[in-house]
């Protein structure tokens, strides 16, 4: 029997990761003329695996790691406009209103008369805060998780502090890697909702033979596997 949902928040509820793709577009053509836009994304990805454990996920680490691989790819001779122009964008990524995914809205109200919801989301605490209300889904939420990261060791302390057996959470989301795989090894249900853009950073192998483990195409089919879920069907 399921008594908890959990809900990951970027690209899961709301639009993220193609504004990281537009700003990306964007910083190669800045520095179209020291580095091919494909040799200039292996090395802002290499920078952004480096600086993990530094700034964690989110915006303002993503603009660093691009001033640091501009600075790298010129051999420290970056324009200062360029520069400039890399922290307004970024700027302008953190001041951009959330749009809420088709079926969003609908299925966190379904589901919550019913059922403890939670969000369990990482990145920066204040941006990450900052959608949340501009969302309009706080309301709905028994709770909310903003972590620095998604491992088995934390959904284990996520469930422990709030007094929930594992064996009766689920969560969905749309990262293999944070929101399903590593819940699944803390004994929760782990639904995976593609969304068609996903970061490198994020790729990992779908558990396909858990028996835990579900796929559904939008978000919209949640309260009814959730219910078939519940059904034992």
């Amino acid at each position: 029997m399921l008594t908890t949902i959990c809900f990951d928040a970027d690209d899961t509820l709301w639009h993220n990761e193609r504004f990281f793709h537009l700003t990306q577009t964007r910083f190669a053509e800045l520095l179209s003329d020291y580095a091919d836009p494909d040799h200039l994304s292996e090395r802002l990805l290499d920078a952004e695996r480096r600086n993990l454990q530094r700034y964690g996920f989110g915006i303002k680490g993503f603009m660093l790691s691009m001033i640091e691989t501009a600075l790298q790819v010129t051999q420290n001779k970056v324009p200062g406009e360029v520069i400039a122009d890399l922290i307004q964008t970024g700027q302008e990524m953190l001041r951009h209103p959330i749009e809420l995914l088709p079926g969003a809205e609908d299925t966190v109200k379904t589901l919550a008369k019913d059922f403890t919801l939670l969000m369990i989301t990482k990145g920066d605490l204040l941006d990450q805060e900052r959608k949340l209300a501009q969302s309009r889904l706080g309301e709905l939420f028994d709770g909310v998780e903003i972590v620095s990261d998604k491992s088995v060791e934390v959904y284990k302390g996520i469930f422990t502090g709030r007094g929930i057996n594992p064996y009766t959470a689920l969560m969905a989301g749309n990262s293999l890697k944070s929101d399903v795989n590593p819940v699944i090894e803390a004994g929760a249900w782990g639904v995976y909702v593609p969304h068609g853009l996903t970061w490198d950073l994020e790729a990992a192998e779908p558990p396909m033979a858990h028996e835990r483990f579900r796929e559904i195409a939008t978000l919209d089919e949640l309260p009814e596997l959730v219910h078939r879920i519940c059904r034992n069907i």
